[in-house]
């Protein structure tokens, strides 16, 4: 049974909750402090080790931002309108930030970048009905602008640090170079992987032993989508 949160409990990890499905990454404590009036980040890391010791959290002391949610948390409801819908419900196409969200999760220079779920043959990768929300994200966040996010499925790409479920950040392109990450359809499907393309020959190469590089045909249904240009980890954008 989940041990019961105080009323400041329940506020921080509504607080984390929005910051990640808002921008894919959690709140620094110096972040959590400010928005909730803390004199110090100090009595932000109090209360985070309280969740901790409760089973709603997990924290890193490797890293600022090191706040990760159980699925504890995950399952529990604390009573933000702005949590995630049940398992099972359509995605919610979010055109911009929640409700109530704090100041910092929207900088002043972000701009909304569509995520792009599973994208159906033949169709095109940013048409409405892949778009699974828009995030808001920090032109500074990665050295070049992507134009959508594409979820990861699959474990194709592991030893590249790109997981199941990990946000790919795509520029879109028609072309890329040798070595570079691609997403690219490749039939009916769209993949992500390394551009193997030497003369006429064109090869996806996975970045895991269990998987074969897949030899593209010149009669085949291929096309280059967009080159990665970062990627964003995290499990609570489903």
């Amino acid at each position: 049974m989940a041990l019961k949160l105080t009323a400041r409990q329940s506020q921080i990890l509504d607080l984390i909750r929005l910051a990640i499905q808002q921008t894919g990454r959690p709140p620094t404590r110096a972040e959590i402090a400010r928005e909730l009036g803390f004199r110090s980040a100090n009595a932000a890391e109090d209360h985070l080790r309280a969740l901790e010791r409760k089973g709603y959290i997990r924290l890193s002391a490797a890293t600022s931002r090191g706040i990760q949610l159980t699925g504890q948390a995950q399952a529990t409801d604390t009573g933000s309108a702005s949590l995630p819908a049940p398992a099972g419900s359509p995605p919610a196409h979010t055109p911009g930030p929640l409700p109530g969200a704090p100041s910092w999760l929207t900088p002043a220079d972000s701009r909304l970048v569509p995520l792009v779920g599973r994208v159906a043959a033949g169709s095109p990768v940013l048409a409405a009905e892949h778009v699974e929300r828009e995030i808001p994200l920090a032109a500074h966040l990665f050295e070049s602008a992507p134009d959508y996010l594409l979820r990861v499925r699959g474990s194709s790409m592991r030893d590249a640090g790109i997981l199941d479920g990990d946000l790919l950040a795509v520029r879109s392109t028609p072309q890329a170079r040798h070595g570079q990450i691609v997403g690219a359809r490749l039939g009916d499907d769209v993949t992500v992987k390394r551009l193997d393309h030497q003369g006429r020959r064109i090869r996806l190469l996975p970045e895991n032993p269990d998987f074969q590089p897949i030899d593209v045909g010149p009669g085949d249904d291929f096309a280059i989508e967009g080159i990665a240009v970062g990627l964003i980890r995290t499990t609570a954008l489903h």
